[in-house]
């Protein structure tokens, strides 16, 4: 697809495009109004989305690695298990973007040379020139407010003329009642403001009308109810009272401490979520990574397996037509499992033991009489846990490689599963060589590694031992698999 033809689609559909599981890689997506866009499950690697609209859009699931969000709107966009190594999101507004299970990292080392830096009040006050210029207006305004209030409170103890106490406590009070409505309004509204108008001049006009508007209404109130007398008493005087700036000029303060706090307070919420995501960030990555290698044990079945498999298939074919059929049955039922799954996290230990079977039946008819095995588990009462998908197959498939395919005799793998100590035991034994000293575990069992330390902690933990026996133990506190499965309350796999 070309940018002309997505910018004609855009049209067609009133701005609402379906790019579901696409290959867009590198595409210029720049400028475009992409609002409410499902981009999910979609190879979007080194996209260009510099300044594009993508307000409400859904790109969970895809692979962003590389992609250009420099100035672009992300309004509430959905990047939940999205990879997004390596991105810029310089200057982007992500006000309510959903980040869960994904990788967000720092600015590229070369951002200083490719995009602007984002202007928050934190970096403008440390820049020299007017970061310095700004600093000290600020400064010089609150010494200025605090001083005020000092000097008035004095004058109102001091004063002996009852009508003046009045008068300074009712011009402290509206005072003091301006600039709090200037923040509870600006605070209130900040929500509704991002929300309803894209761009930010349009949210300081608005709040500039709003606190007009107060400020007449909250100055016209207090003046009836508390002013007025002072005020007419005074007049009443023969020397009146002194003349003083008019209204608009004071409007002009409300006008400017309310712009200056909805952009502190803009500013501060991007910044929050920032600093949040810097905090979050390992333990995203960590879970985008565990996500990503639960999936690609999920999704597919070892090349390697389904190669030896279907030669066998094709030698049975014409020897025992009946072993053929039953290994292609077999083969049909674990490809079933593996991608019939939903995006389902979780399994039954039940559901669990039925895969790592058939796997072995797949190859113990590959292996012949060389292969024997065995499943137990020592309370039917376990078969209802709930555990991750695919934590004993790759065990298992590392029985069979490293141990049993290295064996010219007999070879026997036992897979045993028992309470011991309030923990949930998951034992692979084969009778294969024994694990050498240096040995950390291949690809499967990193994996299933970090997936046990990412849902269960300090809690469980993966033993490779080759006394008394040769054996991979997977050991996970029973407590904590419970309180999961409580909270998570995953519906039932679909039978294989």
């Amino acid at each position: 697809m070309t940018r002309e033809q997505l910018i004609g689609t855009i049209g067609k559909n009133g701005k609402r495009i379906q790019l579901r599981g696409t290959d867009l890689a590198a595409f210029d997506f720049s400028g475009l109004d992409l609002t409410g866009a499902d981009l999910s499950f979609s190879n979007l690697g080194k996209a260009n989305f510099r300044g594009a609209i993508l307000r409400k859009a859904n790109l969970s699931f895809a692979n962003l690695n590389g992609a250009n969000f420099a100035n672009a709107d992300l309004y509430e966009a959905n990047f939940n298990f999205s990879s997004l190594e390596n991105v810029d999101l310089s200057g982007a507004n992500v006000e309510g973007a959903s980040f869960n299970f994904s990788g967000r990292s720092r600015y590229r080392p070369d951002d200083a040379m490719t995009s602007q830096e984002p202007i928050t009040l934190t970096n403008l006050l440390q820049k020299p020139g007017w970061g310095v210029f700004i600093g000290a207006f600020l400064g010089a305004l609150l010494v200025y407010g605090c001083n005020a209030i000092i000097y008035f409170s004095n004058l109102i103890l001091t004063a002996k003329d009852p009508i003046m106490v009045g008068l300074y406590q009712f011009l402290i009070m509206q005072n003091m009642t301006d600039g709090a409505v200037c923040f509870l309004l600006t605070w209130a509204l900040l929500g509704w403001l991002t929300k309803q108008f894209k761009f930010a001049w349009q949210r300081h006009l608005v709040i500039s009308l709003l606190i007009l508007l107060s400020f007449f209404a909250i100055n016209t109130i207090l003046f009836m109810a508390f002013g007025e007398p002072y005020i007419r008493e005074l007049q009443k005087r023969p020397n009146g009272i002194e003349p003083t700036a008019n209204w608009f000029i004071y409007v002009m303060g409300d006008l400017f401490v309310a712009n200056v706090l909805l952009y502190v307070l803009q500013q501060g919420r991007q910044l929050t979520r920032k600093l949040s995501d810097q905090e979050l960030q390992l333990l995203n990555m960590e879970k985008l990574k565990t996500r990503a290698e639960l999936d690609a044990l999920q999704a597919k079945i070892n090349p390697h397996f389904l190669y030896n498999a279907l030669n066998s298939i094709a030698s049975l074919v014409h020897e025992n037509p009946d072993k053929a059929e039953e290994m292609t049955l077999l083969l049909s039922k674990l490809f079933r499992y593996s991608t019939g799954r939903d995006g389902e996290l979780f399994a039954s230990l039940a559901d669990e033991l039925e895969m790592v079977q058939t796997y072995l039946k797949v190859e113990q008819v590959r292996f012949g009489n060389r292969l024997t095995f065995s499943v137990e588990i020592s309370n039917p009462a376990l078969n209802e846990l709930q555990l991750p998908q695919f934590l004993l197959q790759p065990i298992v498939e590392n029985a069979i490689k490293h141990g049993i395919a290295k064996r010219a005799d007999l070879g026997r793998i036992d897979v045993r599963i028992y309470e011991k100590n309030d923990e949930l035991h998951l034992c692979v034994h084969d009778n294969g060589p024994a694990f050498p000293d240096d040995m950390s575990g291949g690809y499967g069992l990193r994996s299933i590694q970090d997936k046990l330390k990412l849902l269960y902690g300090d809690d469980a933990r993966v033993e490779l031992q080759n006394w008394p026996l040769k054996q991979v133990l997977v050991s996970i506190q029973l407590s904590k698999i419970k309180s999961g499965q409580a909270a998570t309350t995953p519906d039932t796999p679909p039978n294989p």
